[in-house]
């Protein structure tokens, strides 16, 4: 949405503080988190001209005139707009224009996106068409230009599409991109790569941010990490890891998403080691649609780093102002105060961080949790749906794993996951041979995997196993797969994993399970596979009936779609699976799925 520019409106702004022009709105009688100074401030009064602040102080009467909204807070406590420093939109499974309806009643009023996922679909195309969608929306989307497309060599995984060092340096300028999406590709990094040490150089030649991550890295790793001037990391899982990149000078984000809650330990750094807060960010990184309308969102994430022993206000600091400067923005966003804008959360408890009304460039655009502000629908065009894209049918024998022994045992190296983490680890396990192919042993939790090419119909089928799903029957499917999402699909069967699999490639993609040959729940997402275009509460819905579905087949995982999802990802340690084969992350090799 047009917004204006500081040096379009200070001479007004100047006006409207001294009471010569008079405020479109002001808010009174509010008891004000002032996250530049640390305070809570009591009887404030805000006075708003256009989309942005224009006084704060005691008493406000000066700048209202007869067409002056004013609105008593009586009392309660006021703060910032809430800021997601780091998230995928499309993880969401919803368009920019349904996440936007989702959160800005949780009081998110601006978020750094990364959309690395529809770029690893449709490749730059995917983020200029995320730029457009934004100019319909009342949420403030800073857009990042992803880093990493694909997320590994070719050699690992065949992508949907390719943003090389040439197209960053001819992007990044651009005044749509705000930053560098998160640097994935740390060996490179510290290895110094040439393409991956041009798409850094370029971004810090056009005075832009360069976002990391860089998961377990410390000492010596760290340090070349941090040398090469990407300076932020939301991979933080452990507080000892956090508190080491905080003082190597990177911005420490603690992430609390759906599947990644990582609070609960990082959040110690600041509480129990008392670290410094100022360099310290709050984001959600990957959250479901029925979590957000269920659970919230930036307010979800400041409420349980109140609840792990924060002090409010500086949890609040960490989820406004401490973004705000990070991304240097902070004239702009982040506080109360001129000449902000009017990006504004009322706050019915400060410590439970109960939502009342939020405010976004001077509308109130929600109370009580509900949108007030009528949304201008977004078409996404017919070449955004049209994604999936396999060679052919697939069959049950496509999946067939097979090995040299009739009968028999054989080890085989499997992918175990672990609950609400990012990591898997390599473990090897025996499973049973019948007549030529490796079997799930549903006894030790260990149960088949592949994944599919789907951009190109390339016909490439990586299978493995996996373990600790607890899915004892039937199959789940996804195109959510990152970072190349081409189709995951697990499971006891054969025939249900090919059910998944060609019922997901008829509807565009989607998330699916199935059991004795019927399809139990469905989430379609047509677009780029990886996002619905239906209300928000819609898909909540159907991700709830998902749920459900896939805890009807034994798996009890917290947010498994997620970790399922993550199945693929060929730059996280320690064992993945890619459409080329089982992927040993640690080494950046291939290796057989059995031993014999």
């Amino acid at each position: 949405m047009p917004r204006s520019r500081i040096w379009e409106v200070c001479e007004s702004l100047i006006r409207t503080a001294k009471g010569i022009e008079k405020a479109d709105l002001v808010i009174k009688n509010c008891t004000l988190v002032n996250v530049y100074s640390g305070e809570i401030l009591d009887k404030i009064d805000i006075a708003v001209r256009g989309d942005r602040i224009a006084y704060v102080g005691k008493d406000a009467s000066h700048t209202i005139g007869d067409k002056t909204e004013v609105l008593d807070a009586k009392g309660k406590y006021v703060a910032p707009g809430f800021l997601d420093a780091h998230v995928h939109i499309e993880s969401s499974m919803l368009t920019l224009t349904q996440f936007a309806r989702g959160i800005l009643p949780h009081g998110t009023t601006a978020i750094f996106a990364d959309p690395h996922e529809i770029a690893n679909v449709l490749g730059s195309y995917g983020v200029k068409l995320l730029a457009e969608e934004a100019k319909h929306v009342p949420l403030k989307v800073y857009l990042q230009l992803p880093s990493c497309v694909p997320a590994s060599s070719p050699e690992f995984e065949t992508a949907g599409a390719v943003i090389d060092a040439d197209e960053v340096e001819r992007l990044i300028a651009e005044e749509y991109i705000h930053s560098l999406g998160e640097m994935m590709n740390f060996p490179g990094v510290v290895m110094c790569d040439p393409e991956v040490m041009r798409k850094i150089k370029a971004t810090l030649k056009a005075g832009k941010v360069a976002t990391g991550h860089a998961p377990e890295l410390m000492d010596k790793e760290l340090a070349a990490y941090a040398a090469s001037g990407v300076s932020s990391c939301h991979e933080n899982t452990r507080w000892e890891n956090a508190i080491e990149k905080l003082r190597m000078g990177i911005w420490t984000i603690i992430r609390e998403g759906s599947a990644w809650r990582d609070v609960k330990d990082v959040i110690k750094m600041i509480t129990e080691r008392k670290a410094d807060h100022r360099r310290v960010l709050l984001a959600t990184d990957d959250r479901h649609a029925d979590d957000i309308l269920y659970e919230g969102h930036m307010d979800y994430v400041i409420r349980r780093a109140i609840e792990e022993g924060a002090d409010p206000v500086r949890a609040i600091q960490m989820a406004t102002v401490n973004t705000a400067v990070y991304y240097g923005v902070d004239l702009d966003i982040g506080g109360i105060a001129p000449p902000r804008y009017a990006d504004i959360v009322v706050l019915d408890d400060l410590t439970k961080v109960k939502v009342d009304t939020v405010i976004a460039d001077g509308k109130v655009v929600a109370r009580s949790g509900k949108i007030t502000v009528e949304f201008k629908p977004y078409t996404y065009p017919e070449r955004a749906r049209r994604t999936i894209n396999l060679k052919k049918k697939i069959e049950p024998r496509d999946l067939e794993l097979r090995v040299k022994i009739r009968e028999g045992l054989v080890k085989a190296h499997v992918i175990e996951v672990i609950p609400a983490k990012t990591l898997t680890r390599h473990v090897v396990e025996e499973v049973p041979v019948k007549n030529y192919v490796a079997e799930p042993s549903i006894d030790k939790d260990v149960i088949l995997a592949a994944v599919i090419e789907r951009h190109h119909a390339t016909g490439n089928i990586g299978l493995g196993f996996v373990k600790g799903t607890g899915i004892r029957r039937g199959a789940f499917a996804s195109s959510v797969a990152h970072d190349s999402h081409n189709i995951v699909v697990i499971g006891t069967s054969r025939e249900d994993m090919a059910l998944a699999v060609n019922k997901l490639a008829e509807v565009g993609g989607g998330m699916i399970v199935v059991s004795d040959g019927k399809v139990n729940a469905l989430v379609e997402l047509p677009i780029a596979g990886l996002m619905s275009d239906e209300p928000i509460e819609v898909v909540a819905e159907k991700v709830k009936r998902l749920g459900k579905a896939l805890r009807e087949l034994g798996c009890e995982l917290p947010s498994p779609f997620m970790t399922f999802s993550l199945l693929a990802l060929t730059v996280l340690p320690e064992l993945r699976l890619s459409d080329k084969g089982l992927i040993d992350t640690v080494k950046m090799r291939k290796i057989d799925p059995v031993e014999v």
